[in-house]
C-alpha cells in the first residue's frame, strides 16, 4: 500500500533521515522500533506529508505522492494517530468523533460511530465531556477512535501508550489488536519493542535515521541480542 524510496530529510541544517527505505503492505501490521531520536517520528511525518523529504519519494498504491499536504493523504485512506494525540480540546467526545466520521475510499462505514463507542466504552460515558476534562487515557482512546471514524486502510500509531498506567496500556494493546484483525494495515511506534512485534507482522529498526535491521517481527523476536544492539536495551 505504501512505499518509500532513499529518502532524505532535514529539519533546517540537521539530516535526520538517512536513504530510508521500506514498505507498509495492504492489511499488513509493521513495528517501527529504535531509541529517542533516531528519526521514527521524521519518517511518519515525511509519509503524512508534514514534511518534505529533499530526496526520494513516497508512493500510495503505485502512485507518486511525495510531499502531498496531510488532508490528502488522509483522503487516500490513511489514519494518524499522532505522539500527543491530538484532539480538540474545546470540542466535547461526541463532536471530535463525529467531526472525523467519513466512508473509506470503498465507501465502507465499518467503523461507526456506534462501534467506536463499543469499543470504547469509556467514551461512551463522556459524551458530552469536553477533550480537555478526559484523562491521558481517555484523551488516547479519543484520538484513536476519531481516527477509527475515517474508516483508514492504514492506522499509523506513534507511541499510542506513553505516559499512560498499566490498566490503560493494556486497553490500547487490546484495541490495537482488534484493529489488526480487522484487515486495518498498522504501522506502530511504541517503546515496549516486545509488545510491538507481538502486535505486528514484520518490522523496521532505525538508528541515526536510517533502517539497520528489518524482517519477520516473530524472528525478531526470537533474536533478542541482535535487538539489544540496535535498542540499547
Amino acid at each position: 500500500m505504501i512505499r518509500f524510496e532513499d529518502l532524505h530529510t532535514y529539519y533546517g541544517d540537521s539530516h535526520i533521515l538517512h536513504g530510508v527505505a521500506g514498505e507498509i503492505p495492504a492489511a499488513t501490521a509493521v513495528g517501527l522500533l529504535g531509541r529517542n531520536g533516531m528519526g521514527k517520528t521524521t519518517l511518519i511525518r515525511t509519509l503524512m506529508g508534514y514534511v518534505r523529504p529533499a530526496q526520494g519519494r513516497v508512493l500510495c498504491d503505485g502512485r507518486e505522492v511525495t510531499g502531498q499536504q496531510p488532508e490528502k493523504m488522509a483522503r487516500l485512506g490513511i489514519g494518524y494517530v499522532p505522539e500527543g494525540r491530538g484532539i480538540f480540546p474545546n470540542l466535547s467526545v461526541r463532536e471530535n468523533l463525529v467531526m472525523a466520521a467519513r466512508p473509506g475510499i470503498d465507501g465502507k462505514t465499518a467503523w461507526t460511530y456506534e462501534r467506536v463507542l463499543q469499543t470504547f466504552p469509556r467514551l461512551a460515558e463522556r459524551l458530552n465531556n469536553g477533550g480537555h476534562q478526559l484523562s491521558g487515557g481517555e484523551q488516547q482512546m479519543l484520538s484513536i477512535g476519531r481516527a477509527l471514524m475515517t474508516n483508514p486502510r492504514l492506522l499509523i500509531l506513534d507511541e499510542a501508550t506513553e505516559g499512560l498506567a498499566p490498566l490503560i496500556v493494556a486497553e490500547i494493546w487490546r484495541v490495537i489488536a482488534q484493529i489488526r484483525s480487522t484487515g486495518i494495515a498498522t504501522l506502530i511506534v511504541d517503546r515496549d519493542w516486545r509488545k510491538v512485534l507481538a502486535h505486528t507482522d514484520r518490522a523496521l529498526v532505525m538508528e541515526k535515521g536510517q533502517i539497520v535491521l528489518q524482517g519477520a517481527s516473530a524472528a525478531l523476536l526470537a533474536d533478542p541480542q541482535a535487538l539489544g544492539e540496535r535498542l540499547g536495551v
